[in-house]
């Protein structure tokens, strides 16, 4: 069993958002690049996490996602299982359809079985504010004013430059030459 990258990058993406939870709405354009996480996979993840209540989304300018609950409410267990991450070490699932040489149940299911047990029990252990407190004390800044959008509130008017006639008697003179 394994941790793949949907687990490792929703984690990663939700500590993101949670250290800047304070500023309003984050673009997963910003997660994206200050995490080097392709934008369309995290867009994949954050519709996974929105269906779990985990994160809100906000449209429009100066939109993004914030935490759909507060971070003590979120443990990491609860963004693996969003995403779809499978936390089973055993060889059959956990349907118990493990065959062993014998032709009955595996021998190690049930040591597998427990290692399941403990993985959620342990993830369920810790929040997504206890990992976003573990990143301030190791000083990770942050800015604190959220990054102003390149929306102008009045439309930018630039002159065209047309190389054609303006008037029939100019479009006569220019066939006359």
């Amino acid at each position: 069993m394994r941790l793949t990258t949907k687990g490792r990058f929703a984690v990663t993406a939700m500590i993101d958002l949670g250290l800047r939870s304070h500023t309003g709405p984050v673009a997963l354009a910003a997660i994206s690049q200050r995490q080097q996480i392709s934008l369309s996979y995290l867009e994949q993840l954050f519709g996974r996490l929105r269906r779990h209540e985990l994160v809100e989304s906000t449209r429009g300018p100066g939109g993004g996602y914030s935490l759909g609950r507060s971070a003590e409410q979120i443990s990491v267990a609860d963004i693996i299982t969003a995403v779809d991450e499978p936390l089973d070490a055993t060889a059959c699932g956990g349907k118990e359809n493990c065959m062993g040489p014998d032709g009955g149940r595996c021998m190690t299911h049930d040591l597998w079985t427990s290692l399941n047990e403990k993985m959620i029990e342990y993830l369920s252990s810790i929040s997504l504010k206890k990992l976003v407190d573990d990143q301030l004390a190791k000083g990770v800044s942050i800015q604190d004013t959220p990054l102003k959008r390149a929306i102008s509130p009045q439309p930018v008017v630039r002159p065209i430059k047309v190389n054609a006639p303006n008037s029939v008697f100019a479009l006569g003179s220019a066939m006359a030459k």
